[in-house]
């Protein structure tokens, strides 16, 4: 019979209590949006009390600009302990594009907290939007010196992520949300994907 569990040191209770109250704003503003994201209901579904809320944010505001980087680490995270090591650069590719889907499931209302974060976090938003540019924009660019990618410049590799971000962007919204909320995407969204990325698109004439 195994003995009682020890105690939380006030560091580790501390971080517990942070950890619930980013998982109840992360919840609230994915039903109510970032307007309605009133501490009252952001401690009420953390069950904690709103005198605690202070003690770890200063404002509403602050929680909710920290919301969209936190949960853009812990997707980055998710998405890299998935792709393949020692994969063809292709297929590291696409399999990041298939955990971006997984991770939607898992949390379902991170679109709507990073499009809303535009207007209502808005430094937060260009931080996480630049962070993530620029760790695929160095993804290629590696790629690139293995010879496993055409010869785009960087200008042009940059307009290549911002599409490819898009695309994944774009494509959770037609085919990972529905009534009721996420679900896995269809086989052909992934294999049109990876058809893409491999084969491109238009063929010429000499082909």
């Amino acid at each position: 019979m195994s003995g009682p569990m020890p105690k939380l040191s006030r560091s580790e209770r501390n971080e517990e209590t942070r950890r619930r109250l980013f998982a109840a704003a992360a919840k609230v503003v994915g039903e109510c949006g970032y307007a309605d994201a009133s501490v009252a209901r952001i401690t009420s579904e953390a069950n904690v009390a709103q005198g605690t809320f202070y003690n770890h944010f200063t404002s509403r505001q602050e929680l909710l600009d920290q919301l969209l980087p936190t949960l853009g680490k812990e997707m980055l995270a998710f998405i890299e302990a998935r792709v393949p090591a020692g994969a063809p650069d292709s297929a590291q590719d696409i399999a990041r594009c298939e955990a971006f889907f997984a991770f939607l499931q898992g949390c379902p209302e991170y679109l709507r907290i990073l499009n809303e974060a535009e207007f209502f976090a808005p430094v937060a938003y260009e931080a996480l939007m630049a962070m993530i540019s620029r760790g695929y924009l160095h993804v290629l660019q590696r790629a690139r010196r293995r010879g496993a990618l055409a010869s785009y410049s960087d200008a042009e590799l940059e307009v290549i992520v911002q599409t490819l971000l898009g695309a994944r962007a774009y494509l959770s919204r037609r085919y990972a949300y529905a009534e009721g909320g996420t679900h896995a995407v269809p086989e052909h969204v992934l294999t049109a994907y990876a058809k893409l990325v491999t084969e491109g698109l238009f063929r010429t004439a000499a082909e």
